[in-house]
């Protein structure tokens, strides 16, 4: 198994573990000096990664292109997110990253554009985007900690 992929997958599962007992009400609260909520970043998460590894090496996303846009970078949360919405994201968590794994063996990716984050990260192909990703997965789970912490205040 790829490294950063198993960190990455521990990550969403540890995510997880943050958010149990916490009500829909809760995940979709913007606190005061916040700009989105815990939901956003749980599927800002998986839309990131989406387009990161697919978007960038031209490849069709496994997600919706609705789902893509409600969670984009430079997106923020736009309306209060149900349940099922909730557990698409969960479902989804874990599928993406099943994806990723397969089609990176598959060699899938040949077509990488490299391109330089916004962290002044370049990256040059798939592994380096597959490298960066804990990173990026690990920024979000602070500010979900974050959250929480402010929402039960």
């Amino acid at each position: 198994m790829n490294k950063p992929i198993e960190i990455i997958r521990k990550t969403r599962e540890h995510v997880l573990k943050l958010i149990e007992g916490l009500s829909i009400e809760e995940l979709n609260k913007v606190p005061a000096n916040f700009n989105n909520n815990i939901i956003w970043n749980m599927g800002h998460m998986v839309a990131a990664q989406q387009g990161v590894c697919y978007r960038r090496a031209g490849l069709e996303l496994h997600i919706t292109p609705e789902f893509f846009e409600l969670y984009k970078p430079e997106s923020k949360p736009e309306r209060f997110i149900t349940v099922q919405e909730l557990e698409e994201i969960k479902t989804l968590f874990f599928s993406t990253i099943d994806f990723l794994e397969q089609d990176y063996q598959n060699g899938c990716f040949d077509s990488y554009v490299a391109w330089t984050t916004r962290y002044g990260v370049a990256i040059d192909g798939i592994d380096d985007a597959i490298t960066f990703l804990p990173f990026h997965e690990g920024m979000h789970t602070g500010y979900i900690m974050a959250l929480k912490r402010a929402i039960k205040s």
